[in-house]
């Protein structure tokens, strides 16, 4: 029988000196007793699969709405990638597993309905009313709105994972974290999480677009980086077809990218003498990264998806869509709060009328959201 004690000695026995220890963890804002066969991370991850906002994440959008069709990326599937790729490069540099799965699960609790578009209308609106930032939003999620346990609001973390969420950063993310150290750099974890998720979007988004024929072979041509692996691709396969191909160039892109991170990140670590936890908060820079060459192809590889899938007429038209509905149902709300449901509207008592229906907007599905405005502003539907 494996139980925590034992867990927390083989973490000090197989992770590096520099991983976060479950035993070192600073703890939960409300005391709990400790579990007798898990650690603190492996609970954490476990409220955050079991809550509310994780399911939800399941009809909440990356590119394409989710009516547009059942094979394209969700927020629950982008952070399954996610935690996958963050696990792997996690093991081979000898970090905290479960640490980083935790991370990765939460870290888009706090997202829109209609990926970054309900998220930069959201930002809009609430511009005089203390802002809204998606990971401001997740740490508010865990912290606040879930109610699972009749002691305390939210799932009562550890400190490690809700740094880990506030301190994520992609070029959307520009939360303050002044609780959390602000001058420093996050855990390790935190800092695998951060790569993960640029590698499991731009790949993904890649497959969506080229699924949806927004973008194809021939256009990727453009991007040295895709032509490089396709190229090799359909010389290691010449008699594979298009779609094996696509899928075998966007595993060849997956394992580059982790591999280059995993092989700069022990040379940076190398390089900075890092021993431990301390000496990683403490650095000149972040440690997870890519090299210089990666990185010269992943901004690159973002920049084609930029001008190619994200300004295309089609994916353009979705988010402009998607802004008007969410401008229009947080306007109807404001001016008539009585249309909210009984147990929204007695968390007027805690916040604003203005935070309150953005913690119900930004908690909406894809679904709900038009399922919503339907019945709000079309007269025949059912109310």
């Amino acid at each position: 029988m494996l139980t925590r004690i034992e867990l927390e000695k083989q973490e000090e026995e197989l992770l590096a000196s520099y991983a976060m220890k479950s035993e070192n963890s600073w703890g939960r804002v409300y005391p709990e007793e400790e579990h007798a066969y898990r650690s603190v991370f492996q609970r954490d991850r476990d409220r955050i699969v079991h809550s509310t906002a994780f399911r939800r994440l399941e009809y909440k959008t990356q590119v394409f709405v989710n009516h547009e069709g059942d094979y394209y990326r969700t927020r629950l599937t982008h952070t399954i990638e996610v935690a996958q790729i963050a696990r792997s490069i996690a093991r081979s540099l000898k970090l905290n597993e479960d640490l980083t799965e935790a991370i990765a699960l939460a870290h888009d609790l706090g997202h829109t309905p209609f990926g970054h578009s309900g998220e930069e209308a959201l930002r809009e609106l609430m511009e005089d009313e203390g802002g809204f930032e998606h990971n401001w939003q997740s740490l508010r999620v865990v912290e606040q709105l879930e109610r699972r346990n009749p002691r305390f609001k939210g799932l009562n973390l550890s400190w490690e994972v809700r740094e880990g969420i506030i301190k994520h950063t992609t070029p959307y993310d520009k939360a303050s974290f002044s609780e959390f150290e602000p001058d420093k750099f996050p855990t390790l974890e935190a800092q695998t999480v951060n790569l993960a998720d640029e590698i499991a979007y731009n790949n993904h988004d890649l497959d969506d677009g080229l699924t949806a024929e927004m973008i194809n072979e021939e256009v990727l041509g453009k991007s040295s980086f895709w032509e490089e692996t396709y190229q090799e691709i359909k010389k290691k396969f010449p008699d594979s077809d298009r779609e094996r191909r696509k899928y075998q160039t966007i595993k060849a892109l997956i394992n580059l990218q982790v591999t280059d991170v995993i092989v700069e990140t022990e040379k940076r670590l190398e390089q900075a003498q890092v021993g431990s936890v301390k000496d990683v908060r403490e650095a000149s820079s972040l440690l997870v990264s890519f090299s210089p060459q990666m990185s010269r192809k992943n901004e690159q590889l973002k920049q084609f998806l930029l001008e190619h899938l994200y300004h295309h007429y089609r994916v353009v038209r979705m988010t402009e869509k998607a802004r008007r509905f969410i401008r229009e149902l947080f306007k109807i709300y404001l001016d008539y709060p009585l249309q909210l449901p009984p147990d929204t509207q007695e968390k007027f008592k805690e916040a604003t009328p203005a935070r309150v229906i953005c913690d119900y907007i930004a908690g909406m599905t894809d679904r709900f959201a038009l399922n919503e405005y339907n019945k709000l502003f079309q007269p025949y539907e059912r109310v």
